[in-house]
């Protein structure tokens, strides 16, 4: 074993005391404490380490363009009408600048691997595709990112829609979306995109129910068609909000329902909170669907950023840990296994959701992609939004923020 590299003193899950993790070549070779060995290496100060943060859920092509729209209501329809007018005059390397931004952040914050939505259709055309299938052959040393084709304005109600989801599945996108709530015919919408899915042998990962209303919802359609396809476990919804509008004993069924289904969730709060509760005047519901309970009944469930200063989210900075804390608070966790639930909703959850269990982690074998948090634990992670120090992807280092100093009198 030649050992190129080697993360001293690292806390890892599961364990009491702090171990080395060595590189050979772009591969874990060994996990162990107090390896001896002559190469380089960093150390960790007894700080958590982990295979990296995921986002299931985010838009690159639509980030940064809140000062190209106007925001009046902040309801999911001026947000959707708002983008739609924007996209427009996008141009390809316009799309670039303002994703690219958001991937540099997104590393600087511990993130190894995202799954991004890009919408295409007549408006935006494949100029958003085209930006983003460039950004990820550019950034691959740094950050594995995933393409959504995405459906985001409807499809039996936008001609030439439908065709151009299938050359971009043919031109490289990794998996196809939809959002049915924007469609006058959601049950046909998610019907055909499942067909898109099972002709292309990819993936399927839909938005769901954006409102407060427990009923009418679809996703009892996606599920019915997951079965009906055999695609368990290669389905995942978002927001569906409807869900948090549901009594513990209405939840639990469709909960065990997800679960069979084999259909993961995701969970957007920055989002779900900005949209959902306008018509409140006190009380307002948080609207963000109760992960952990659905966690609790076998679902897989993650958290995500979503979007980044566009009218559907004003604000953001592609902080994964700053977004599990958020959720933390929203649903008043605060015990060690609690917390170290909901990070493994940005973790090891996730990479459940994009189907890179076997390989995702600091396992013997895997890959060399390793961040350290300035934490102890996980759960210590998450309850103090710890910053990201440092990363390897590959076994090649990715990033580096040094901690923050004192100059005392």
């Amino acid at each position: 074993m030649a050992i190129d590299f080697v993360v001293r003193n690292a806390r890892l899950a599961g364990s009491t005391e702090p171990t080395d993790i060595a590189f050979e070549a772009s591969r874990i070779a060994a996990i162990a404490p107090r390896i001896v060995c002559d190469a380089p290496h960093y150390d960790a100060r007894g700080k958590f380490a982990c295979g990296g943060l995921i986002e299931t859920h985010i838009h690159l092509d639509k980030a940064g363009i809140i000062g190209r729209c106007s925001l009046c209501t902040g309801t999911l329809a001026e947000a959707v009408s708002e983008t739609s007018r924007a996209k427009a005059a996008f141009t390809e390397e316009d799309v670039y600048a303002r994703a690219a931004a958001v991937v540099e952040k997104a590393i600087l914050n511990g993130t190894s691997r995202l799954r991004t939505f890009v919408e295409i259709d007549p408006r935006a055309g494949f100029r958003s595709f085209e930006a983003i299938r460039h950004l990820k052959a550019d950034y691959r040393d740094l950050i594995d990112i995933e393409i959504c084709a995405f459906a985001q304005e409807g499809l039996t109600n936008d001609p030439g829609t439908e065709e151009m989801l299938e050359q971009a599945l043919k031109a490289g996108a990794d998996l196809v979306g939809g959002c049915p709530y924007t469609d006058p015919e959601p049950a046909e919408h998610i019907r055909r995109i499942f067909d898109l899915a099972v002709r292309h042998d990819v993936a399927v990962d839909f938005h769901l129910d954006f409102d407060l209303d427990p009923s009418g919802s679809y996703l009892p359609d996606v599920i019915a068609e997951t079965v009906a396809r055999c695609y368990q476990g290669r389905v995942s919804v978002g927001h569906v909000t409807k869900l948090s509008a549901l009594r513990p004993e209405e939840l639990e069924p469709i909960g065990r329902a997800l679960a069979e289904a084999g259909v993961a969730l995701t969970v957007l709060p920055a989002t779900d909170l900005f949209l959902t509760g306008r018509n409140s005047t006190h009380l307002v519901p948080r609207g963000v669907t109760p992960a952990h309970r659905l966690a609790a009944l076998g679902v897989i469930t993650t958290i995500s950023t979503n979007n980044v200063l566009n009218p559907f989210t004003p604000f953001g900075d592609v902080n994964l840990m700053r977004m599990a804390n958020l959720y933390a608070n929203i649903s008043q966790i605060g015990t060690p296994n609690g917390l170290d639930e909901i990070f493994a909703m940005i973790t090891t959850q996730a990479a459940i959701l994009l189907g890179i269990e076997s390989s995702y982690g600091i396992a013997i074998g895997n890959a060399a992609d390793v961040v350290v948090l300035d934490a102890p634990s996980a759960a210590d992670a998450v309850a103090t939004i710890a910053p990201a120090l440092i990363g390897w992807k590959k076994g090649r280092r990715s990033f580096f923020r040094p901690q923050p100093q004192l100059f005392l009198a």
